[in-house]
């Protein structure tokens, strides 16, 4: 293979004079032609594409015009021939590249026109092997990346939502195009196939079972360019992958002002948490600050759930995440609105509590459709310095557990429910986790400590400072359950949470010294079960 360099500067203006269009999604597609055509542009295209054109009275010539060999295979070949690939990939002002394209006859493109066919729609509308294979385009990534590759001369288009810039530009420049934009055309065009490849090769491993193929690809779509990230000097994009999971990345907006870096990493931390209670069987809500829960409650309807999650951590609640599993009532919204809060993000909303939440001009509101299911796959990736960390995503459910009872006592319906209930909370607190529950609430939370002994005390001391703050005479940790996210490696955080007042423990179980755990748990009464499941999230 030669590579060979531009002997001259690549040219700031170029003329377009020639057009090949070959689309899958045909939006816009004729008012662009229709534009193309009255700046003097002739049109090339294939197919479907080429259909489209002539129906709605444009002159277009048939690839194979330029070819002289017709489609073949089903549409499988067509344009895989010198005839395009040389129109697109000879350089105007190399006397060599100009003299091959004279003797064979070669017509110079100028501006390239596709977009692919729909792998990734049709990978995820459960198609049969057969069709999602022959929705793997061939002849448009060739192209793709042979025009941008060719960008000192050619402009590429792979999105109907560039054909108004693009027309623009030229209309505005007498029918030519800038060096400049062929530029930028030509990185869209690469991270288009890049992306496509990615969703191809990323549908083949998944095919085969391959948990950790050789080499794996990730490619999203620009959501929004947001302000920051995490700090005002560090710059951010949102990205969504295509993943058909309710949340933050697929929900509508209906107010407010833009998300942030944290608003959106919060509010995913938050629908997923209240994803893990099931609607037909409870109310359940969910109020976040920064990733870790303040407050989850069950409840029997939202505004009682909501009050009870409130309560756990009033003062942390202040500007806030609220996730909601069911659709968002009036009594609710009123409640919520009490509080100032960042974002409310529900499957749906009634029209009364849309327009009580409109009220408050920054307060966003994000719809959903529907929940995330905690049991589905899926990937979770992380950057590291040099590299990319990557597992599936924590499918865990307790409800699917088989809980073993290691004490002398076992635990009462209740205590078991409320076990139950901590545990499913626990999953969502950063580590090291220690959850406090009492009919169906948290009452406190302690998040993200190095020692887990650390965050039992602070969760009783949360609690503490929640009962001064209502008036109450003692501490909802009185008589409530425990939830640890890993297993106790000694015995002070589990007397830390008999301490509290807790007269019930859930944990992983496969310490060391778990023996002197249990034993511990034995002297003091306390029931205990374990799951043989962590819940580690960093």
């Amino acid at each position: 293979m030669s590579v060979k360099a531009n002997a001259t500067p690549l040219p700031d203006r170029v003329k377009i004079r020639r057009a090949l269009i070959s689309v899958s999604d045909k939006t816009g597609l004729v008012d662009f032609a229709k534009g193309l055509a009255d700046l003097g542009v002739e049109l090339v295209s294939t197919g479907g594409t080429a259909k489209a054109l002539a129906e709605a009275g444009l002159a277009v010539r048939d690839v194979s015009d330029l070819t002289g060999f017709p489609e073949i295979m089903d549409g499988r070949v067509k344009t895989l021939h010198p005839g395009v690939h040389g129109g697109l990939l000879g350089i105007r002002d190399d006397a060599a590249h100009a003299a091959a394209m004279d003797e064979h006859g070669i017509a110079a493109i100028d501006l390239l026109v596709v977009n692919l066919y729909p792998f990734e729609e049709t990978r995820a509308s459960g198609a049969s092997r057969d069709t999602i294979v022959e929705n793997i385009d061939i002849g448009g990534p060739a192209m793709i990346r042979a025009g941008a590759k060719n960008h000192g001369y050619v402009a590429v288009v792979v999105d109907p939502a560039d054909y108004q810039e693009v027309l623009g530009a030229l209309k505005e420049n007498a029918g030519e195009t800038s060096i400049a934009l062929r530029r930028q055309l030509a990185a869209r065009a690469y991270a288009r196939t890049a992306a496509y490849d990615a969703a191809v090769s990323g549908w083949f491993a998944e095919s085969l079972g391959e948990t950790t193929p050789k080499r794996i690809a990730f490619a999203g779509e620009l959501a929004e360019a947001l302000r920051y990230g995490e700090n005002p000097h560090q710059w951010a994009g949102f990205y969504r992958t295509g993943e058909a999971r309710p949340g933050v990345a697929t929900a509508r907006q209906l107010q407010g002002k833009a998300l942030s870096y944290n608003n959106i990493n919060d509010t995913d931390a938050a629908f997923e948490l209240v994803g893990e209670f099931d609607p037909a069987r409870t109310a359940a809500v969910a109020i976040i600050k920064h990733a870790n829960p303040c407050g989850v409650a069950e409840g029997g309807d939202l505004v009682a759930a909501y009050k009870a999650a409130l309560a756990c951590d009033p003062v942390s609640a202040f500007g806030g995440i609220v996730a909601l599993n069911g659709r968002l009532d009036a009594r609710t919204a009123e409640e919520i609105v009490k509080v100032f809060t960042e974002v409310i993000i529900a499957p749906e909303a009634d029209d009364e509590a849309i327009a009580i939440v409109a009220a408050k001009k920054n307060l966003r509101l994000l719809l959903t459709g529907g929940l995330p299911d905690p049991r589905a796959g899926g990937r979770f990736v992380k950057s590291v310095a040099g590299g990319l960390l990557v597992q599936s995503r924590d499918a865990g459910v307790v409800d699917d557990l088989d809980l073993k009872v290691v004490t002398r006592r076992a635990p009462s319906e209740a205590e078991l429910t409320d076990l139950r209930f901590a545990f499913r909370v626990a999953k969502h607190v950063k580590s090291n986790t220690i959850v406090y529950a009492k009919n169906g609430a948290t009452v406190g939370i302690g998040a993200g400590q190095m020692s887990r002994v650390d965050s039992a005390r602070i969760a009783a001391r949360k609690a503490e400072d929640a009962a001064k703050a209502a008036g109450a005479d003692k501490p909802a940790t009185i008589g409530s359950v425990v939830a640890s996210d890993a297993f106790f490696p000694f015995a002070d955080g589990l007397l830390s949470a008999v301490e509290a007042g807790a007269t019930a423990v859930i944990q992983p179980g496969g310490s060391m010294r778990d023996d002197e755990v249990i034993a511990a748990a034995d002297e003091h009464g306390i029931a205990m079960v374990l799951t043989g499941m962590r819940h580690f999230r960093h």
